[in-house]
Order: structure tokens, then sequence, then C-alpha cells
């Protein structure tokens, strides 16, 4: 059920059009890419992280629940620490050789180290 709060509608004018639609601004996610289908790439990147190394882990499609399971996965398997969100996981160190292994085993075939 669509949560129709009044103190979301704040400042928006009175319509007289009766086809108006309130838009709160709010995207759908889209649905996540089975695994067979998921072309993640991953790399080493140091930019902006003070000279430490992370492995950086794009090109995930799907929802952003799916997206952090899929990093905590991850971060749990190699012991470190790390981050998901924006469509990117990151693993903080050098796990690039072990990500793809990992990901592999788990079905996404299309993964791919750049």
């Amino acid at each position: 059920m669509k949560n129709n709060d009044w103190k979301d509608r704040l400042g928006v004018l009175y319509s007289t059009n009766p086809d108006f639609q309130y838009n709160t601004g709010e995207e759908e996610e889209e649905e996540t890419l089975p695994k067979e289908k998921q072309l993640l790439r991953i790399s080493l990147d140091k930019r902006n992280r003070g000279g430490k190394m992370v492995t950086l882990i794009t090109g995930f499609r799907g929802k952003t629940a799916d997206l952090e399971q899929l990093g905590k996965w991850l971060k749990m398997k190699c012991g470190v620490g790390g981050s998901a969100k924006d469509g990117e996981i990151i693993v903080q160190g050098d796990w690039r050789t072990k990500v793809l292994d990992l990901l592999q085993k788990e079905g996404y075939i299309k993964s791919r180290i750049i």
C-alpha cells in the first residue's frame, strides 16, 4: 500500500486538473539480473584513498539490497572491510584473484579482471 502522508506533499499547490498525479520523485529500482548475466569488472584502485589499495567491483545491475548483500558476502570471505554503494563494491586490499574465484564459483561466470 502506498504511503499517502500529507507531510510528503508540503509545498504542493492545489491542482484543478482531474488527471493530476502527484510525483514524489522516487524512482523504482531495476530488477536484479541473474548471476549468469551480470558483467562484473574487478579492478585495483588507489585514487583518492590516501595511497591505500582497494579492490573495486563495478558493473552490478540490480537492487541496492542485493548489491549490499553481495558486498557483505565478499568482505566476509576475504576477511576485510569495505563498502557497497552507488553500484560498486569496495573491498580493502588487493584481492582481485580471490574475488574473481569467489564470484565464478558463486555463478557470476562473466566476471573478469581489468
